[in-house]
């Protein structure tokens, strides 16, 4: 199979979606591998890297979309990408379609077979090629949130961890999977006394036990987030709901009782952001002010630390990209559940249910686009 890498186009994103190493694996299997020039300076890999991997170097995006069978990317399809693409092609990348009808239209007029990073499952429940990134932006959380609090950049001016004599910050974490956890991980390590809101009272227990009482656990109702939000000088938004826009959790009335200054992070911006005055934002221009409350909402914070982001991600989407090179995509999801829960559109189809939800399209099932 012609495999293609392109260069990402999103502002201030450095990853990469294929690494030199997925390149060799995927040539010494016999497929043809072209990465556009300069695709993966920004995570520190030259155009030579690729070529001594065996890969083709090629001058533009135009090449790539125009030659490959399969293209594999990290971040969704900008507008001028999505004219690129053809029929018969499969699309292998982070897409995050329930908020994005301009996308999901698109992918569907240009008959391509889209799989969905975010929606692959695993036989534990989990999303393997989200958790890395979801891990990436949970340690971020608190950092970006930190700089944030600094009052040149619009917060109170309050330090993570206090000082002797002045209190540290509370940091309230809202939700406790791989990103609430991550950043509850790092918040704890700053310093800050903080709590982890979730509704599943086993992964409360479980962080309990694992951080052994350096943080607070609270059963997330809607009044004890009112509550907690209160007296929060950070507030990161973690919660994910697989393949459908994430949930409101924080409304524009309730900025007004909160400490002025405080920051929201919101992780949760790919699928539509977790509070109702988030809109995505840049690395370029991160934060913005809404009644006095900083919001951070970058949506794609991995891309801040381009090398290890692409790293991780290279590891867990590698032996799916085999597979579909191997087998081709039919048999490659026949084969694999795990895999198949990942198709997005398939040939003007929608083929996620959540997706169709969330926009109001009819959808179909993937299995049903195997006949399975």
């Amino acid at each position: 199979m012609k495999i293609g890498c392109p260069t990402e186009i999103k502002p201030q994103e450095f990853r990469v979606g294929l690494t030199p190493a997925a390149a060799a694996e995927a040539v010494l299997r016999g497929h043809d591998v072209l990465v556009q020039s300069g695709a993966g300076l920004g995570a520190g890999f030259a155009d030579q890297d690729y070529v001594d991997a065996g890969a083709t170097i090629a001058p533009d995006a135009a090449t790539v979309f125009a030659d490959a069978e399969l293209i594999i990317k990290v971040k969704e399809p900008q507008a001028a990408e999505r004219k690129m693409l053809a029929r018969g092609q499969i699309l292998f990348t982070y897409l995050h379609l329930a908020p994005d009808p301009d996308q999901t239209r698109d992918l569907l007029d240009s008959g391509v077979t889209a799989i969905a990073y975010e929606t692959v499952t695993d036989a534990r429940g989990g999303l393997p090629l989200l958790a890395p990134m979801s891990e990436v932006a949970g340690r971020l959380a608190p950092q970006v949130g930190a700089w944030a609090l600094q009052k040149a950049n619009g917060g109170s001016g309050m330090l993570m961890g206090g000082v002797p004599g002045v209190r540290p910050a509370n940091v309230v974490v809202i939700g406790g999977g791989v990103v609430g956890t991550a950043a509850a991980r790092v918040a704890v390590g700053m310093g800050a006394n903080v709590t982890v809101m979730d509704r599943s009272v086993p992964r409360l227990s479980y962080l309990d036990d694992i951080f052994m009482g350096r943080l607070t656990t609270q059963f997330a109702s809607a009044a004890a987030t009112a509550e907690a939000i209160r007296t929060a000088d950070m507030v990161i938004g973690a919660v994910l709901i697989p393949g459908a826009a994430a949930p409101k959790l924080i409304s524009r009335n309730q900025l007004s009782t909160m400490p002025q200054g405080a920051v929201l992070v919101d992780v949760a911006i790919d699928q539509g952001g977790c509070f109702e005055t988030s809109r995505a934002t840049t690395h370029q221009d991160p934060i913005y002010d809404v009644d006095g409350i900083v919001h951070y909402c970058v949506a794609n914070m991995p891309g801040a630390v381009a090398r290890t982001s692409t790293q991780a991600l290279g590891n867990v989407t590698m032996p799916h990209l085999l597979a579909l090179a191997d087998k081709g995509w039919r048999r490659a999801l026949t084969d694999d559940a795990h895999l198949r829960a990942g198709l997005s559109v398939h040939e003007g189809q929608l083929t996620s249910p959540p997706v169709g939800e969330a926009l109001g399209l009819d959808a179909v099932t993937p299995a049903s686009v195997l006949g399975l």
